[in-house]
Formats: C-alpha cells, structure tokens, sequence
C-alpha cells in the first residue's frame, strides 16, 4: 500500500501503508483514480492546515473496485467498479431529521476531517458507495463527484427546458453545470475572462463572452432585454456576484456555486425590486450521484475534454503544482485494469 500525506507547505510525502481490513458495514476498495479539486487546492496552498493538520490523506474524487467486504455487505460484491460520497452526516441534526444529511450541522468530509483517497487502499462506510457498472472506464468514473456538485447544483435551480440560464466562471465545476444545464434543455451561456477557458466552452457550443467587455445590458439584450432565468455563480469574485443578480430576470434564480474566501456584497434592492430568489447549493445528494454516473455513461459528459492531465501518484508535487494550468488533473493511484 502506498498513501500521499499531505504534510504542509505545499508539499506530500508518499509511504507506505497497511490496508485497513473493513469492520461491520465498511468496505474496503482499491483505488484507482483521484481528481485533484478546487478543495485540495486550497489544502495545497496552506488554506486549510487548521482543519487537516500536518499528516493527512486528502483527495475525494475518486475510483476504484471493491477489495474487501465487511460483515454484513450484501448489497456489493468484490470485484464491482465504484465510487464515494464522501459525506459523513451526525444523523440527529436538524438537518438530518429533516431529511437534509448531505448539509449535516456536524458534516464530515472523507478527505479533508479523516483520511481520503489519495492511497492504493480506502475503506469507508459502505453506505456512501456507488456502483458505476463494468463498462465505465475508471478514470471517467473519477468525475462522477464533480459531476454529482453540478446535477446538484442544476436541481437546485430548477431548470426547466426553455429557460435562458448564464453561467459566471467555466471553471471545471462551471463547465459541469452548463453541460447539465444544456441537457435538461435550457439555452445556456457563458461568461468567463480566461481566454483558454472561453475557447473551450465555444468548442462545446455554448455562446461565450467575456464580463470585462460586455455590459449587463448587453448580456441582457442577449435575452430580448427580459434576464436570465437561472443564473449560476461559479466564479467567487464580487465582480461575479454583481453581475450574476445584475442580469437575472424577473423572479428569475441566483445560485450560488462558489465560495466566497470573505462574504461578498449584493444588491438587496434589485431581490426586492424584481422578487429575485437567492439559492445556495452545497455539494450533493444519492441521486445526485446517480444522475452523475447516468451522464458519464451515455456521453453527455465528454470526460476525455475535461480531464487534461493523469499523473502517477509517485508525483502528486508536480501534479498539483501545474493543476490550474488545465481543467482536471487525475492522479493515478493503483492498479487501473
């Protein structure tokens, strides 16, 4: 067994390790892949050492197939391709008695409050796996989590076919959501400055422009003058939140994707005005999951475009030193058959 701790400053130190045999209701899986998201960014940089500490195995977005089973597993079989969601909910919250666990008041995250999947050997709760099918090549399958933020995310919103829908930031997660937005059969466009960015959302079809040169009401004529139904801030900058409620139409949706480092100001006036509705969406749900494995499968999520770099795992210094230069870096963690 081999595992990247995550050791501060910027740096990872791989050793070696004993896989951890699965107790009652666990299973033990083989890791294959691990995406390097804008969350282990943050742990890279320095922005979370008080939560991870200075010895921790980061990393969520994964795959992988059962090695072991813990007792009482029926509903897996060793061998099967799968997935986590990485959430661990308390069960006695208000929002868990409310049927809300996956925004738990004392939500754990496998990957960043215990260890996560950047090693050769992951046993987790096997309540948080999903199957992904034999067919589906496991480095796609290492997208369903980041795929699972963006149906959440277009849930959220309840985009409906017809609707005109702006997404503000084509990061991975913003390209994610315009996809999934475009497949409920919303006409979708983007907003980004990054020029290589820009180029890939033309490249998937979507109308493109950049907010540092064109107006909100330019946006806005974009519609016939009435706004966007569904706006989805992906960006996490205010001048990204100025223009997301800016151009929202008459009871039209804000969503807010991204995290904002310090809390962002917004024109209260224009909800008031235009009876604008605020929503915040936070990670996902099993159906999220399912959806996000259902996308991958049939092609509607072109996961050889987003996923631009596969790093081995003896390298993860370098791989996350060049992450932002492409949309997805998959580090590959063991064996890939």
């Amino acid at each position: 067994m081999r595992a990247a701790y995550y050791i501060g400053n910027k740096n990872f130190q791989i050793e070696p390790g004993n896989a951890v045999p699965p107790g009652a209701g666990e299973v033990r899986i083989d890791v294959a892949y691990c995406g390097i998201c804008g969350t282990d960014l943050h742990v890279y940089h320095g922005a979370m050492d008080r939560r991870v500490g200075d010895h921790r195995i980061i990393g969520h977005e994964m795959s992988g197939v059962v090695g072991a089973l813990g007792d009482g597993i029926t509903s897996l079989a060793v061998g099967e391709r799968v997935v986590v969601r990485p959430l661990g909910s308390c069960g006695e919250c208000p929002a868990c008695k409310a049927g809300h666990d996956h925004i738990c008041h004392k939500l754990k995250f496998l990957g960043l409050d215990s260890d996560g999947a950047m090693q050769t050997s992951w046993t987790v709760p096997a309540a948080l796996v999903h199957r992904v099918g034999p067919s589906m090549d496991l480095r796609h399958a290492a997208l369903v989590e980041p795929v699972a933020v963006a149906c959440h995310d277009v849930r959220r919103g309840r985009v409906s076919p017809g609707e005109d829908v702006l997404v503000v930031g084509f990061g991975p997660i913003g390209m994610l959501v315009a996809l999934v937005a475009r497949h409920t059969g919303a006409n979708v466009r983007v907003a980004e400055v990054n020029e290589d960015r820009s180029r890939i959302a033309a490249t998937l079809g979507f109308p493109v422009c950049n907010p540092q040169t064109t107006s909100s009401e330019a946006l806005l004529e974009t519609t016939g003058g009435k706004g966007f139904d569904v706006v989805f801030e992906v960006a996490g900058v205010q001048q990204a939140t100025d223009l997301a409620v800016a151009v929202a139409a008459a009871r039209g949706r804000v969503v807010m994707v991204a995290i904002h480092s310090k809390p962002a100001q917004i024109d209260l006036f224009r909800f008031f005005w235009r009876e604008v509705e605020l929503i915040g969406a936070r990670v996902y749900r099993p159906e999220d999951f399912d959806e996000a494995i259902h996308l991958l499968g049939d092609g509607t999520i072109p996961a050889n475009l987003i996923i631009t770099e596969t790093v081995d795992l003896d390298y993860i210094a370098d791989a996350f030193a060049g992450a932002h230069k492409g949309m997805k870096t998959i580090l590959a963690i063991g064996e890939q058959s």
